[in-house]
């Protein structure tokens, strides 16, 4: 009975993997785990809401009401979570009113007349190409738009603010608001019931100088748009111009679709990717690096490290001994605390809470629970793990610290705990001042911020004395080999052993593992566009912890080959490295695919790019870290030292 336990345990992990396999697959075709739909009944009033104004030529979120809009009798917000709020989302209610399968025409919202200031505000938001979002049901308006090169429709996410164009024979430039909006509101209808969910929701903007006959009392016909007479707009082709003293009458239709297209389903057209083709490739290219970096390895592993370990283990004559070369010559010197060996135990722990994080939101993403209808999730989900992570840096830092003979716990904890979360959050409170001289809805508000400081001294510095404490009570790792007491000297190098040189060699390639996804992320982030691939960056985060591990591993054992035993610092920036690399990439999208031309806004992308790099390289440093410290502990527990 006692003999069979083992097998059963297997058996039930073989079972629970295969589930979360099944479930993994099954969230792909599933909305969102915990989210319930809303059924309507015919004539059921349809609430929708508003969300900030965005712009990619900025990067600056707006209030929706901070342009001359109709406003309802009282502008509600809608609680965000923390996540959107960071993100500069702004959701309030709005004065058009729906009602489920009762289509309307001609809806006058309301008439306002623009002064110097509404109008100027109006031109520089149609310069800025900016673009109105709203949310339906939690879906957000998106605007259909045919390629007949493809034969298919995009969607963009909601519509300009306004368009600039000339009148026929004038050279003058003009700018033209989007007062008439037909919205399309897609159903998906239950043959059972009456009821219907909404799956759908699209906007056709029209620019148009309404006309009425008289004085305005609020309930004139307009002759432009009449149901009555069944006069709809369908051009723009006398639009409203945007001027000083100009009256403009706001109005929408909606028209109600039926569609086959299921509720669990409904989020499929925002975010079906026409390039998957693309991603695929970038996958095999990055295995391509992998195999070559493996069949490195595996050599090393294999053909070298046997023959030497055989080798060193059959010396017998002491003449023998002395004639050693290579790696087994630093045996003394190799496990030697490094310079500056503080910082790098805090560089390694930080590392370790962002490999927790990483790794766990992803999980997370791959099984559906932050899809892009959890609004703000994704970056909620983060900082939560963030701040949770702060008891395995504690853990990581101090075991390294003990294993480096020092003493001092309670001084490395708390630079651990504060060194990367400050200069985080000091870069992060500048661009955010930056932000709020503008005026922006992106600025964080002060709540906001005290309850970011909170969860850092809150929870991540508690937390990550917790791990301290735990990592600094258990025994010291025992080095494999005994240091000598004088430092041997470090032989002459050749040029391509040069720690800068070897150092930026090492990131190139796990920075070519992932440049291409990065390109859609960054697309994703810049260009507002939704990113829900998560299956695709898992596979790419795997082959890059495989590539950092790898290309240190290669280089770390050609410095000890050449009697350089300095391998601590230079194995974390080896493939920390590949963060310059991902910094050099990000400026070189900024000039060639981004449109922004404001000082503010390109301080905002390379700020956060800045932030982004560096957290990367944290990343990718620990990995190489551990790989090369697994990797000298192993061959050097091999060889018998006298």
């Amino acid at each position: 009975m006692e003999v069979a336990r083992p097998q059963l345990i297997v058996h039930r992990w073989i079972s629970v993997f295969v589930l979360l396999c099944l479930f993994s697959f099954e969230a792909q075709c599933f909305y969102l785990p915990g989210v319930a739909p809303q059924d309507f009944l015919k004539g059921d009033p349809l609430m929708v809401k508003v969300n900030k104004l965005t712009s990619t030529k900025t990067q600056l979120p707006y209030s929706y009401y901070s342009l001359p809009y109709c406003t309802p009798k009282q502008i509600v917000d809608s609680a965000e979570n923390l996540g959107e709020v960071l993100r500069g989302d702004r959701i309030e209610n709005s004065p058009y009113e729906f009602h489920m399968r009762e289509p309307q025409m001609c809806n006058v919202v309301c008439r306002t007349v623009l002064n110097a200031k509404t109008a100027k505000e109006l031109k520089e938001k149609i310069e800025d190409e900016y673009r109105v979002n709203m949310i339906l049901d939690n879906l957000p308006l998106v605007m259909p738009i045919k390629r007949p090169d493809l034969d298919t429709t995009v969607y963009q996410h909601g519509f300009h603010v306004g368009l600039k164009g000339q009148y026929a024979g004038s050279k003058e430039e003009k700018h033209f608001i989007h007062n008439h909006l037909i919205f399309t509101v897609k159903f998906h209808k239950d043959s059972q019931t009456d009821a219907a969910r909404v799956v759908g929701f699209e906007v056709r903007p029209f620019s148009v100088k309404h006309e009425y006959d008289g004085k305005w009392s609020g309930k004139n016909r307009l002759t432009t748009c009449d149901p009555h007479a069944k006069r709809t707009v369908t051009s723009s082709d006398s639009p409203q111009e945007v001027e000083d003293k100009k009256e403009i009458i706001f109005t929408y239709d909606v028209e109600f679709e039926e569609s086959d297209i299921k509720w669990a389903s409904r989020w499929d057209t925002y975010l079906l990717m026409a390039d998957d083709q693309i991603h695929w490739f970038s996958i095999v290219n990055s295995l391509m690096i992998v195999l070559f970096l493996s069949g490195m390895v595996a050599m090393i592993m294999l053909r070298t490290l046997y023959r030497d370990i055989s080798k060193y283990n059959q010396l017998e004559t002491q003449e023998e001994a002395q004639e050693e070369t290579g790696w087994k010559l630093v045996h003394g010197d190799v496990f030697r605390p490094p310079i500056n060996s503080d910082l790098l135990c805090v560089y390694v722990g930080t590392g370790v809470q962002f490999f927790g994080m990483t790794v766990v939101t992803l999980t997370f993403a791959v099984l559906g629970f932050l899809s892009p209808s959890n609004r703000g999730g994704l970056m909620t989900a983060m900082l939560l793990l963030w701040a949770f992570m702060g008891v395995f840096a504690g853990y990581a830092s101090a075991r390294l610290y003990k294993m480096f003979k020092g003493s001092e716990w309670k001084k490395i904890t708390l630079k651990t705990a504060l060194m990367f979360p400050g200069v985080v959050f000091l870069l992060f409170f500048v661009l955010n001042a930056l932000i709020w001289g503008e005026k922006s809805s992106g600025a964080v508000p002060f709540g906001t911020m005290f309850a970011l400081v909170f969860l850092w001294f809150g929870i991540a510095v508690p937390l990550v004395f917790v791990g301290s404490y735990v990592g600094f009570k258990k025994p010291a790792i025992e080095d494999p080999v005994k240091t000598n007491k004088i430092p041997r000297q470090v032989p002459e190098q050749a040029w391509y052993m040069n720690p800068v040189f070897s150092i930026l060699i090492g990131g190139i390639l796990p920075f070519g593992a992932v440049f291409i996804e990065l390109f859609f992320i960054l697309t994703s982030i810049w260009l507002q566009q939704f990113y829900y691939i998560f299956g695709f960056l898992f596979i790419v985060f795997v082959i890059l912890i495989v590539t950092c591990a790898e290309i240190t591993i290669v280089l770390c054992y050609f410095q000890l080959c050449s009697e350089d035993y300095l391998w601590w610092w230079r194995s974390y920036l080896t493939s920390g490295s590949s963060a310059l690399y991902l910094f050099l990439y990000a400026a070189f999208y900024f000039f060639t695919k981004l449109e922004i031309t404001k000082p503010v806004s390109g301080m905002l992308y390379f700020g956060y790019m800045l932030i982004a790099s560096y957290a990367f390289f944290v990343l990718t440093g620990t990995i190489g870290f551990y790989a090369c410290f697994w990797f000298t502990r192993l061959i050097y527990s091999s060889v018998k030292i006298d």
